[in-house]
């Protein structure tokens, strides 16, 4: 949906989370023992780190591993940490995309492994409606989980992680801003781009947010040229998501993408492409958003989800 800059937003971006850190470890690390209580009980935090745990690396013994938030463990698997890492990332994802990409279609240790999340609490899980009016299973981190990544500093120092639904009637266009990224990562890791990064629009939203407080609405083309972003009929239109990466030759490069769905008024299209935005658009719109952009004599990057 067209989420631009506003100073009406502000009260949302406060709720937003800041980026935690990775090099999981250094504080509050553990690992399985030897005589570890059964895996229903809360496990006791280990007084000294053993020498293993001196390394900067997270080990799986029997396939787990524990990590500690406020003196509460919780045994996590490699693919349920990275689970976890991703719902923060996007926010939410739907637990068939998760399937598909972060588990190459096994839906069956997609469905275990989130099993084990929500039932420790690290992630909800929430049905609503779908495209078609199909039910559609979505996922998203909850309080607690997002406080275990940061405890444990499971993500790089520069990508935010976010948690919860905040708003329910966007929240199946969010969770398709998933399947956007890894459609558009393929792209750009097939031209040697690496290193990529997911930057939401409710982070960039928190960015702008700051420098208007800061330097006042009459300085918003400097706002947005910090960004990298464009100003638009005195607005500043921020994209549904943002991948910065390292190029082939070793520079930081980035692409700007907006999904744009059959809710899109013509006028909310026409600044997207001006603000140089590359255009998704599911099946069957691409034809009406090309006839909107002809009639405005605009062009932009048109692609197919």
């Amino acid at each position: 949906m067209p989420r631009d800059f506003s100073p009406q937003d502000r009260d949302e971006l406060d709720r937003v989370p800041d980026a935690s850190v990775r090099n999981a470890g250094r504080d509050r690390r553990a690992t399985h023992r030897p005589h570890e209580k059964p895996a229903s009980r809360v496990p006791e935090r280990p007084k000294e780190r053993a020498p293993e745990e001196r390394d900067g690396r997270l080990h799986f013994p029997e396939g787990r591993t524990v990590l500690y938030d406020l003196d509460r463990g919780y045994r996590l698997s490699e693919s349920q940490i990275r689970t976890a890492v991703e719902l923060g990332k996007f926010r939410v994802i739907g637990a068939q995309d998760l399937a598909q990409y972060a588990y190459n279609g096994n839906r069956e240790d997609a469905r275990l492994d989130i099993a084990n999340l929500v039932r420790q609490g690290l992630a909800r899980k929430r049905t609503l409606e779908g495209p078609e009016s199909t039910a559609r299973e979505l996922l998203t981190l909850t309080r607690r989980g997002h406080r275990l990544l940061r405890a444990n500093r499971l993500v790089p120092p520069n990508q935010a992680v976010f948690h919860g639904f905040v708003k329910p009637r966007e929240a199946n266009h969010d969770a398709d801003l998933y399947r956007l990224y890894h459609k558009e990562a393929a792209r750009i890791e097939a031209q040697g781009g690496r290193n990529l990064r997911v930057i939401l629009d409710y982070e960039l939203k928190r960015r702008i947010n700051r420098d208007i407080a800061r330097f006042g609405t009459e300085a918003r083309p400097e706002i947005a040229a910090r960004h990298g972003l464009e100003v638009v009929r005195d607005k500043i239109p921020v994209p549904d998501l943002r991948i910065e990466y390292e190029a082939r030759d070793g520079e930081t490069a980035r692409v700007n993408l907006e999904l744009v769905t059959e809710h899109y008024r013509g006028r909310h299209i026409a600044e997207k492409a001006r603000a140089g935005f590359s255009l998704y658009t599911p099946r069957g719109e691409g034809d009406r958003l090309r006839r909107v952009l002809d009639q405005r004599e605009l062009t932009a990057d048109i692609l197919s989800l």
